[in-house]
């Protein structure tokens, strides 16, 4: 088929990657690893992608996290993957969260679901004081609660626009981890991610930013599982987490260099919360699974293409990375259409889908390669191209 190029000509490519087969770990993973999954609209019901509540197709949202969940790999539920702040709204998060929590329990490789709190539900403009950002938090947190979830402390970009001083998150974050009822995960989510995050923990000085950090896990290390970390820097995670406490994890949010962060070194390794994983789930969960047996020539050789295809999905500006995520799933059949809340499809570009599409196929990451050919083809033809 004719694909586009960034240069913007066409170029003939034919696929070549023999598809890997989603299955079950066969041994016990000795990583935890959770993959952040996206919303699947309901485009028959949608009137108003730009405005309000999003039109969801539960049963294909469901459908997606039990793909992720037959391969082992645990969740994490309503995150910024899940377009909170883009697309999806507070209320339907909560609808998400439950539906998701009353599914995980009756799965039977019962998985871990983390879910993310915040203030989203919240106008940004009525959140001028740490009290109204505190009660904010814990209306999400008695729904994640309430739902059977862990807890995931998403940053707020209420704190920043406040201007919050570093002594306003240690006051803020020691309440609402003492208030949990077990232990939370801490979001540490760079402003590559989200701009409105600049600064977060009341400094935009990363080692002064790290001793904030590092000092309320200290401070609070029995309530605290770990910390998930998006910066994209691999030496700043690797510093990070070989000061953190037992038995604190680093959950690693890099997309770029997650392989090697995983695997580690002599004394350290990361954990996984990614949103890659839902992309490349069948060489995610085979590849931990090498890992578990001490087979890092496999983990390598399954992580190794997925590395380029995870930093084009991720490349600036990263924030529109959920739309690879989005795209990736309809290729494979985990849905039958490629629309998202708020019409999030339209923030790449046809050159970038293209791309996707070549390195997912190099990965083996096309599980259906007929029909992932047909779909890239009505994409194309919609962008004036005959594949």
């Amino acid at each position: 088929m004719k694909l586009p190029t960034a240069a913007g000509t066409l170029e003939d490519y034919v696929l070549q990657g023999t598809p890997l087969t989603p299955r079950a770990p066969t041994v016990p993973l000795t990583r935890t690893a959770f993959a952040a999954a996206h919303v699947v609209s309901d485009p028959l019901v949608e009137r108003d992608p730009w405005v309000g509540r999003p039109a969801v197709d539960w049963d294909t949202t469901l459908g997606f996290r039990h793909s992720l969940w037959d391969q082992g790999l645990g969740l994490a539920e309503a995150m910024d993957t899940a377009q909170r702040g883009m697309g999806v709204d507070w209320d339907t998060a909560a609808d998400l969260i439950r539906r998701t929590m009353a599914d995980a329990k009756t799965h039977p490789m019962k998985p871990r679901v983390a879910c993310g709190a915040g203030t989203d539900h919240i106008p940004i403009e009525k959140l001028k004081t740490l009290d109204a950002i505190k009660a904010a938090y814990r209306t999400q947190m008695d729904v994640i609660e309430g739902a059977g979830g862990q807890i995931i402390l998403m940053a707020t970009r209420a704190l920043p626009a406040m201007g919050a001083t570093p002594d306003d998150y240690a006051r803020l974050y020691d309440d609402l981890i003492a208030e949990a009822a077990q232990p939370v995960i801490l979001h540490w989510l760079g402003d590559m991610f989200d701009l409105a995050l600049k600064g977060y923990w009341g400094t935009s000085d990363i080692p002064a930013a790290n001793r904030i950090v590092h000092d309320l896990i200290a401070r609070n290390a029995a309530k605290i599982d770990g910390i998930k970390i998006s910066l994209l820097d691999q030496a700043h995670e690797e510093g990070f987490r070989a000061d953190l406490p037992d038995p604190v994890r680093l959950y690693t949010g890099d997309d770029f260099n997650y392989a090697d962060l995983i695997a580690g070194d002599a004394t350290h390794y990361s954990h996984a919360l990614l949103g890659i994983f839902a992309a490349i789930a069948p060489a995610a969960a085979q590849a931990l699974e090498a890992l578990a047996q001490n087979d890092l020539e496999t983990y390598h050789s399954l992580f190794a293409p997925t590395v380029p295809l995870s930093r084009e999905i991720f490349k600036a500006p990263t924030q529109f990375y959920k739309a690879g995520i989005a795209f990736l799933a309809w290729l494979n059949g985990h849905q039958t259409h490629f629309i998202m809340p708020g019409g999030f499809h339209s923030s790449r570009d046809i050159t970038h889908y293209a791309q996707v599409f070549r390195l997912a196929d190099q990965a083996r990451l096309l599980t259906d390669p007929d029909l992932a050919a047909k779909r890239m083809a009505q994409l194309l033809a919609i962008h004036g191209i005959d594949a």
